[in-house]
């Protein structure tokens, strides 16, 4: 019974991970968005719902081609995933806009941020 409860306990921690993790890349966009030019989202719910399709999207593009999409994550090459990723959310996320040279702005804003918070944006 004991090890139930400790699956149970590390179920909870990791969903309690997760939400942490989603809230703050919703708040990296919030501030990315503010200060990049040619990046826009307006809305909490499209906030919310950029930062589940730019995690989901990173995660398919790990998995798929084990390359990390972090913008610092894999020099030059996770620096244009990550952009493209980004580029390509604005198409899948309601009140989002991005320029091409937004989302290469984006993916700097993001990776300092991602630098300077304990959670990776992308």
């Amino acid at each position: 019974m004991g090890h139930d409860n400790d699956k149970k306990k590390e179920n909870d921690s990791s969903l309690l991970r997760w939400i942490g993790r989603f809230i703050l890349v919703a708040i990296i966009l919030i501030i990315t968005s503010l200060i990049t030019p040619g990046f826009s989202i307006h809305g909490i719910w499209s906030f919310l719902i950029a930062a589940v399709v730019i995690s989901g999207l990173d995660y398919l593009v790990e998995l798929l081609m084990g390359v990390d999409a972090s913008p610092f994550g894999k020099g030059i090459k996770g620096f244009i995933i990550a952009a493209i990723i980004i580029y390509l959310a604005q198409f899948l996320v309601p009140n989002m806009g991005v320029s091409v040279m937004g989302a290469v702005l984006a993916a700097i804003v993001i990776g300092i941020l991602d630098a300077i918070f304990p959670a990776r944006a992308m």
